[in-house]
């Protein structure tokens, strides 16, 4: 084992105060010395900007920056983006930001004109002087290609896996869904480390917001022209979606969706309902991050939904005030973990076992 000469401390962000209650707990795993946030004062100053004091030498230290991201997506990310600017310029051996949810994840794809917003972030976060990324549960795990640092990609599965076998009454009678083919290869993850049975949602529902994230109208249909009008090329044929059903037998069974993040809800209460005409007589949503955004809370508390279970990835205890279905596992000792075996200059290798390419 090759152990770092240097201290190390681990500070947590002012975001909200579940970031704060999230960097406790990681540290009361191993008895890190912990700095609470008064140690980095984090001043909004007029016009809304942000300033970051160091209180304590960090000078050839390895510090890890723990930030969840509450609805104020932007703000943490400044926060985030500041602080470590302040501890590069304090001299800081290495600075490890953990984000257990990464802000704009969904935004790793071009659509239409836009931009891949998450490789512009990933960008920043280097330039401020990050020097690696701990975090959880990537929406796409190509994004650890847009990162010129290292980037460790934990799993909340075990966590979610065991919530299932210890929580879930008669789980053997279940099925894993996937909300999506999509999410076919997360839902036979599941699946297979239960030995459960697999169905599959296939289709849309009426009103779908879908076909606006699939590049279904990109390009536009028609465009102007002037002069000649060019080659006569072969056009690609439109998708048409067929109407949502359910691949696979829940009739009589627990149905257990999963998927990675759990933010508008509509496209999960349309499926609830499908699985109850189709003979389920529970159903649960298992996800990593609960953003859980808008009206998510009250439409869960008059769906079918019996369950959602999430993290604490993300700050979530206003929702969870307003609709009692919703669930949190604590995930903070992977992470403390994590931050221990990086500091130590331990292999990481022990926190993927048993984790295929595709999982």
């Amino acid at each position: 084992m090759n152990v770092s000469k240097s201290g190390y401390r681990v500070f947590s962000a002012n975001s909200t105060p579940a970031c704060i209650e999230l960097a406790k707990k990681i540290t009361e795993c191993f008895y890190f010395l912990f700095f609470h946030s008064t140690q980095t004062y984090i001043v909004v100053l007029f016009m809304s900007e942000t300033r970051v004091d160091v209180k304590e030498s960090v000078r050839g230290q390895d510090i890890f920056i723990i930030q969840t991201i509450p609805r104020d997506v932007n703000t943490a990310i400044m926060e985030l983006l500041v602080m470590a600017y302040a501890l590069k310029t304090s001299c800081a051996k290495n600075i490890i930001g953990v984000i257990p949810y990464f802000p704009y994840s969904k935004q790793c794809k071009m659509r239409k004109r836009g931009s891949i917003v998450c490789k512009l972030l990933a960008s920043m976060l280097a330039k401020a002087g990050l020097t690696h990324i701990i975090t959880m549960d990537l929406h796409q795990k190509e994004i650890q290609g847009f990162f010129s640092c290292p980037v460790d990609n934990l799993r909340a599965s075990p966590f979610l896996i065991q919530y299932i076998q210890e929580e879930i009454p008669d789980y053997r009678n279940a099925v894993i869904v996937a909300k999506s083919p999509s999410a076919a290869k997360r839902a036979q993850s599941y699946a297979e480390r239960l030995r459960l049975g697999l169905a599959v949602i296939h289709g849309e529902a009426p009103g779908s917001e879908a076909d606006m994230a699939d590049g279904r109208h990109s390009p536009p249909a028609t465009r102007t022209t002037t002069g000649h009008t060019g080659l006569e090329i072969p056009l690609m044929m439109a998708k048409e979606k067929p109407p949502i059903t359910v691949v696979g037998d829940v009739g009589g069974r627990i149905a257990i969706i999963v998927d990675d993040i759990v933010d508008n809800v509509e496209d999960f209460v349309a499926a609830a309902e499908l699985l109850k005409e189709r003979g389920a007589y529970k159903i649960y949503i298992m996800a990593t991050h609960g953003l859980l955004s808008a009206e998510a809370p009250t439409r869960i508390e008059e769906s079918a939904i019996d369950e959602v279970v999430v993290t604490n990835t993300v700050p979530h205890e206003l929702q969870k005030l307003q609709c009692p279905k919703i669930k949190t596992v604590d995930v903070s000792m992977i992470l403390a973990e994590a931050i221990r075996r990086i500091h130590n200059g331990e292999s990481m290798a022990y926190l993927f076992r048993n984790i295929a390419v595709d999982d």
